[in-house]
């Protein structure tokens, strides 16, 4: 059974691996592991930035993804940004990236602070776009653009 909660600051580490995984597989790129220790670890020792949600079979974490949050000033409401989402490969297409969303709308309908939740893809991911849409996410809208350091 899989249980889905926010983490907690004793999963950093498997957390930073999991971001470490995830930019080697989807990007090719290896990202300086201590770097993305101290990044994930500022999203605990600074709240105010986010949280994390994780996936746990048993005692093994599975998966995790990030929440930022956007003022959203025409809704005077906060959007939920997904980020970092990462599940193990042994347990992709199980329905866990699911569970986690539906964890994400039950906060959206439950707390009115909530205006939305939003994530962004990569144009080429078509297998990730079915699973959002699927699920009533809608990609038409928007096109992100980014400038990054």
């Amino acid at each position: 059974m899989i249980r889905i909660l926010k983490a907690d600051d004793s999963d950093i580490k498997v957390i930073t691996n999991f971001q470490i995984l995830m930019a080697r597989e989807t990007e090719g790129m290896e990202l300086d592991a201590d770097t993305v220790l101290r990044g994930v670890g500022t999203v605990f020792a600074e709240p105010g930035k986010g949280f994390y949600l994780v996936a746990r079979k048993e005692d093994m974490l599975v998966g995790s993804l990030m929440i930022t949050y956007e003022w959203s000033d025409w809704r005077a409401r906060q959007v939920w940004w997904i980020q970092s989402l990462y599940v193990l490969p042994d347990f992709r297409r199980q329905g866990i990236f699911k569970q986690m969303f539906a964890w994400l709308q039950d906060s959206l309908e439950s707390d009115d602070s909530i205006g939305g939740i939003r994530l962004y893809v990569d144009r080429t991911n078509v297998s990730a776009q079915k699973v959002y849409e699927s699920l009533g996410m809608d990609g038409n809208h928007y096109r992100f653009y980014e400038i990054m350091k």
